[in-house]
C-alpha cells in the first residue's frame, strides 16, 4: 500500500499525498465517497455537493474541487505539477487544486480560494498544504517558456545553460496562494524527478524513454459531522 504523506497544517482534517512505494492508495474515510475530475490544466474549479458524483468516463473537466459536504474525499493526480489541499476547519470547507505552470498562471489557486469563501471559509483562515512536485533544480525551461510569465515573476526563474532558466514551480504555487489571501502555507518539498522509488514523474520518464501514465494521488474530505 502506497505511504501517505500528510501536513502539520491541516492536522484533524483527513488528507494525504500519496507515494508510488505500492500499488494501491489508502481508505482516507472509510466508506466515503471519492470524486475525481477529467483534468485539462484549466483555472475552472468545481463545487462538490453532498450525493454529486460522476462515473469514470464521465468526469467533469476541471483542475479544483471545493466543497463542505460530509464523507466526501476530492481527489486529484499529478506527477510533477502542484497538488495542494486546502482547509479552513472552522466551517468544515476543504479544497484539492491540481496546479501545474498553466494552471497555476492562470488562476486555478486564486479561484479555488475564492470558490472557498462562497461556502463560508475566511482566507485568512485557510492553511494549504503543497504535496511533491517538481523543484526547480529539475526543472528546466526555454526562453519561450519565460516569455509567459511577467517581469514581476523574475524571482521564481534562475539562470541555467545559454537560453534556459530553471523555474521553481513550487515558490510560484506558494505566491499565488499568498496573493490569494491564505493565511498559512505548508510546502512539504518533495521533488519528484529526484525520488524515482517514492514518486512518478512526467519530465523523467521523458527522459528516461519510460511509459508516462505513473501518477501521485492527493487526498482530502470532510468526516460525518464536521459540515
Amino acid at each position: 500500500m502506497a505511504q501517505l504523506l500528510r501536513s502539520e497544517l491541516l492536522d484533524g482534517i483527513p488528507h494525504g499525498f500519496s507515494t508510488c512505494d505500492a500499488e494501491g492508495v489508502p481508505e482516507l474515510i472509510p466508506g466515503a465517497r471519492s470524486v475525481r475530475l477529467k483534468q485539462v490544466h484549466s483555472a475552472r474549479v468545481v463545487h462538490v455537493k453532498e450525493g454529486d458524483s460522476w462515473p469514470h468516463d464521465a468526469r467533469l473537466e476541471a483542475d479544483a474541487m471545493v466543497t463542505r459536504a460530509p464523507e466526501c474525499v476530492l481527489a486529484i493526480v499529478t506527477a510533477d505539477c502542484a497538488p495542494v489541499l486546502l482547509a479552513d476547519r472552522v466551517v468544515g470547507v476543504v479544497g484539492a487544486a491540481h496546479a501545474g505552470w498553466r494552471g497555476a498562471h492562470g488562476g486555478v489557486l486564486a479561484n479555488t480560494v475564492a470558490a472557498m469563501v462562497e461556502l463560508g471559509a475566511e482566507r485568512g483562515r485557510i492553511a494549504a498544504a503543497i504535496g511533491p512536485t517538481i523543484a526547480q533544480a529539475s526543472y528546466e525551461v526555454d526562453e519561450a517558456f519565460r516569455t509567459r510569465f511577467e517581469e514581476e515573476d523574475a524571482a521564481f526563474f534562475m539562470s541555467g545553460r545559454p537560453g534556459h532558466y530553471q523555474f521553481d514551480l513550487p515558490a510560484y504555487v506558494g505566491a499565488s496562494l499568498k496573493r490569494a489571501g491564505v493565511g498559512r502555507i505548508d510546502d512539504l518539498a518533495q521533488d519528484t524527478y529526484t525520488q524515482p522509488d517514492r514518486f512518478h514523474s512526467f519530465r523523467r520518464a521523458t527522459h528516461d524513454g519510460s511509459p508516462t501514465e505513473g501518477r501521485q494521488f492527493s487526498l482530502i474530505g470532510l468526516p460525518a459531522g464536521v459540515a
